[in-house]
């Protein structure tokens, strides 16, 4: 996955050198854009933090039981370790590891159906901005804008951030 978005890196300054090449007389102007920051500072962004927030919370709460059960049962187990026989210290090992692996299932599923809601929560948001940032692009005449943290890109100059332009018109349109 990061040797394809390396690749589009590459593929896109290739392309940028060789545009600017060809046409002198347009000057190249580049933006760069922080998306996480963007959902920050918007309104609709940052209630779809704190619903995400909430699911995490709640998350937490369906896996915090299990967590005590299994931290109660293995005190427990320590605490009789040399009064329960040996048929029942073995029992009370697989107890616990049948424990653990319920609550290493139940993080699973609660990981993926996390990375679920947080797409649904910010899909919507990330796509809208697409949209403003391609409308300032264009409007503005820029030749590239790139979002923040992409692969390939090690370095910008402040002076090229959008950012705050981005915000402004997405919380213009609502």
């Amino acid at each position: 996955m990061r040797v394809h978005h390396l690749l589009v890196g590459v593929a896109a300054l290739g392309m940028l050198v060789l545009g600017t090449g060809a046409s002198d007389s347009a000057p190249l102007k580049i933006g760069v854009v922080d998306i996480d920051q963007a959902i920050s500072s918007t309104e609709s962004g940052k209630a779809a933090r704190e619903e995400f927030a909430r699911k995490q919370r709640e998350a937490q709460g369906k896996v915090q039981p299990l967590l005590d059960r299994y931290k109660a049962l293995e005190e427990e187990m320590k605490a009789k370790k040399f009064v329960l026989s040996d048929e029942a210290l073995f029992q009370k090992q697989l107890d616990l590891v049948e424990l653990r692996n319920e609550i290493q299932s139940k993080m699973k599923e609660l990981e993926g159906q996390m990375k679920i809601d947080q797409k649904r929560l910010e899909g919507p948001l990330v796509a809208k901005l697409g949209e403003i940032i391609e409308s300032i692009g264009k409007d503005e005449g820029f030749t590239m804008i790139i979002r923040r943290g992409t692969p390939g890109v090690l370095y910008t100059r402040e002076a090229l951030d959008i950012t705050d332009m981005v915000i402004q018109k997405y919380n213009k349109k609502g």
